[in-house]
């Protein structure tokens, strides 16, 4: 992989150009430089959305069944290359191998679906008759592209997430300006890469790198943008929200997502599910299992097979097939993690394993009996950080999930039918997992969360619906 990553270029209107600065990416395992990365200036910015914006047409008439054929001949050749784009993965996001190359499957799958849905895009028939005074009317509604979709991607899943974006933006027939995340930006290219191979029209996606101040908010406020989709921080989000005026916003935010345990639940059947939603890739996943509610029948138990499953993962290389656990996306990370851990315990919590860094890596960490006002309760932690708690009644356990800010999926295993359907009905999120993780997604399913964690939905089907507007056509006969 060393060999082949050099100084990179932007991706415009079909051509790869230079930058006037270049900033070394960093390797969060090793410290190793990956490669130069292009840092654009307004200029660079406005050349990206100029060629989004003159190809729109292009993308508007082409057929169906060419999109989607673009779109098939794209995951033919990321199968082809599927090791490579897991290294990629690897390398500069620090994921372990493993769910690097998880990541890669369901990057396919996505862009497959991506695919299918192109040929999916559909109106209705309207009964004007129904109403008086719609007689000798016929009508019908299609779906229409909005034009240009300006994209913003965070670095936990650096190709699915661009997937979800990019790929239902080419189904629905319009252009893209992609901002990868400044330390993820090796999977963006190679995806361009990808694209111009499988013959996709020139400037229907344009890659660019650079800061959030230059190059994300000349795509939010650029009248040329017709729809901002965006996956990061709620500050970010609600600060994209507040400046993009009339255009559409869909933002997938953040989140602390809840398990509930309830009693009567053998536990011995859940541990394992439970261990890999709060630590897989480290605790860096938007729906990472942060907090569990166990009721006081199953606490203990709950408690000790958790841990010493915990003390179980392995720490080391993101290349190494054997690592559970490799290093947080950087250095501040770490310090914020470490000093969330220590307010818990000096506010009286309990640390039951972990706690403790080695450079970027930082231990598993389960917390036992955290107040729900301390960070690692209330924030977002993005970080393999968990913490237990015990209830008494399912209806405190509902209140415990409720009493949150953010409210993208939860959680719950129980055996009682009425309480998963009273769960299903109580819990106020986005998604509920009836004897599942939240941590759970296939990507034809509709994603997104209430309060602070976001607005609109992903999910290729629905994130068509977001990247096309109505248009209503009526026949006076």
């Amino acid at each position: 992989m060393q060999a082949t990553i050099q100084k990179k270029k932007f991706y415009i209107d079909g051509e790869w150009r230079g930058g006037v600065s270049y900033k070394d990416l960093i390797s969060p395992y090793s410290g190793d430089v990956l490669a130069e990365i292009p840092m654009a200036n307004e200029a660079d910015v406005d050349s990206a959305i100029e060629a989004a914006y003159r190809a729109k047409r292009v993308m508007r008439n082409l057929p169906a069944h060419e999109r989607a054929s673009i779109l098939e001949r794209f995951v033919q050749k990321l199968s082809e290359r599927a090791d490579e784009a897991g290294e990629i993965i690897a390398l500069e996001a620090a994921k372990p191998i493993a769910t690097a190359k998880g990541e890669v499957a369901r990057t396919i799958a996505t862009y497959k679906f991506a695919a299918e849905e192109a040929k999916r895009i559909q109106g209705e028939t309207i009964p004007f008759d129904a109403a008086a005074g719609g007689e000798g009317r016929v009508g019908y509604t299609v779906r229409e592209p909005l034009g240009v979709i300006g994209a913003i991607t965070p670095f936990n899943f650096p190709m699915n997430l661009v997937a979800h974006k990019v790929g239902p933006a080419i189904a629905a027939g319009n252009t893209i300006v992609l901002k990868p995340a400044s330390q993820t930006p090796l999977s963006a290219y190679f995806i361009a890469e990808l694209f111009e191979e499988a013959g996709l029209p020139k400037g229907a996606l344009n890659v660019i790198t650079g800061s959030g101040k230059t190059v994300g908010d000349r795509i939010v406020t650029d009248e040329r943008v017709n729809m901002v989709t965006f996956t990061g921080s709620p500050a970010v989000g609600i600060g994209i929200r507040n400046k993009a005026g009339l255009k559409k916003v869909t933002l997938e935010l953040g989140s602390n997502s809840a398990l509930i345990v309830d009693e009567g639940v053998d536990v011995s059947e859940i541990i394992d599910r439970a261990v890999m939603g709060a630590f897989s890739y480290q605790g860096q996943v938007c729906i990472s299992l942060q907090r569990v509610y166990v009721h006081e029948s199953n606490y203990d138990a709950f408690v000790e097979a958790f841990v010493e499953k915990t003390k179980t993962l392995k720490y080391g290389n993101p290349l190494d097939e054997e690592t559970d656990i490799s290093a947080l996306i950087s250095g501040s990370d770490v310090e914020r993690a470490v000093s969330w851990i220590e307010e818990a315990k000096n506010g009286g919590a309990e640390v039951a394993t972990g706690g403790g860094s080695d450079g970027n890596v930082l231990e598993p960490t389960v917390i036992l009996n955290a107040a729900s006002d301390m960070k690692v309760s209330c924030q977002e932690v993005f970080a393999p950080i968990v913490l237990i708690n015990k209830f008494h009644s399912i209806e405190e356990a509902y209140d415990l999930v409720n009493d949150s800010p953010y409210g993208l999926q939860a959680g719950i295993y129980t055996e009682n039918v009425h309480t998963a359907l009273e769960a299903a009905d109580r819990l106020h999120v986005g998604g509920v997992l009836i004897n599942d993780i939240p941590t759970f997604r296939v990507d034809n399913m509709p994603y997104g969360g209430v309060k602070e964690s976001g607005t609109g939905r992903e999910g290729i089907k629905y994130a068509v619906e977001e990247m096309t507007e109505m248009k209503l056509v009526v026949f006076k006969k």
